[in-house]
């Protein structure tokens, strides 16, 4: 099976350029994970066939957003966070609005296993969001993993605005204590490792260079002096099932690329 993720950082235009529809044409996954949709289903008309959609787009118009495009009838959706894990870590609206009614998290039940897929909340330049993510958010979406794993293993996937290690952005000196590499950030991630998840790119491949979003300055996309913050992971029971896992930097359209997995389930 393959299944993909991408950050299309807005669907219309992506589908505007061709860009979704040649990857489609070229890649044929399985399951296609989306993030940062923008759009509500039905704004971003393409011709899909094999495919059925399913979409938590945010309230606010134009904004954040997850899709899960799958060749695989689910058993079921579900769109959010649970009740009970929101309120036990007290996932409520900050100054920027409510990350609960943004489309941040779609899951799809299969025979074997969960897919979920996220677009995390960004910590912001002044580092404003740091408390939400690393007391609220972070611990939040790990405890709705790891209870949708008390059924079935999970695999997990998406933008999650983070660089693990110095291993997954281009100049790691510079960026420390920046967005995306506090060491908050850093520790919501090795919280999932440590619960067991892994990151299926390490599996195959180690050091750096390896990154799947660049900025639109300077020419970094051009010259690979980018950020890997986008991932794969999954259960440990799934570890020997993986097969392989890429990133695809040669498909364009948004300011990340997608990245795929390869697996037995």
């Amino acid at each position: 099976m393959k299944i993909y993720s991408w950050n299309v950082n807005g669907i219309r235009a992506v589908v505007k350029k061709g860009a979704l529809q040649d990857f489609l044409t070229k890649h044929q996954p399985d399951i296609l994970c989306l993030q940062e949709t923008k759009a509500m289903q039905g704004q971003a008309i393409i011709d899909m066939p094999g495919y059925e959609e399913y979409w938590n787009s945010a309230e606010k118009k134009g904004y954040s957003g997850t899709a899960i495009f799958t060749k695989i009838k689910p058993l079921a959706i579900i769109n959010g966070l649970p009740d009970d894990i929101r309120k036990k870590y007290g996932l409520i609206a900050d100054s920027y609005g409510d990350p609960n009614s943004e489309g941040r998290v779609i899951a799809a039940e299969y025979d074997n296993f969960y897919i979920v897929t996220v677009y995390t909340p960004n910590a912001k330049d002044d580092l404003s969001r740091i408390p939400l993510r690393y007391k609220q958010w972070d611990p939040a979406f790990l405890a709705y993993c790891r209870s949708l794993e008390q059924k079935k293993p999970v695999i997990f996937c998406g933008d999650l605005n983070v660089a693990h290690t110095e291993d997954d952005l281009a100049n790691p000196k510079p960026n420390r204590g920046k967005k995306g590499f506090t060491d908050e950030e850093r520790q919501g991630f090795q919280n999932f490792v440590d619960a067991g998840f892994i990151d299926t790119l390490r599996l195959f491949k180690q050091g750096n260079g390896y990154y799947t979003w660049w900025s639109h300055f300077a020419n970094a996309r051009a010259r690979n002096v980018g950020w890997r913050i986008d991932y794969f992971l999954v259960s440990d029971v799934l570890k020997p099932k993986v097969k392989n896992a890429g990133i695809h930097a040669d498909i364009l359209g948004s300011d990340h690329c997608p990245i795929s997995i390869e697996i037995n389930v």
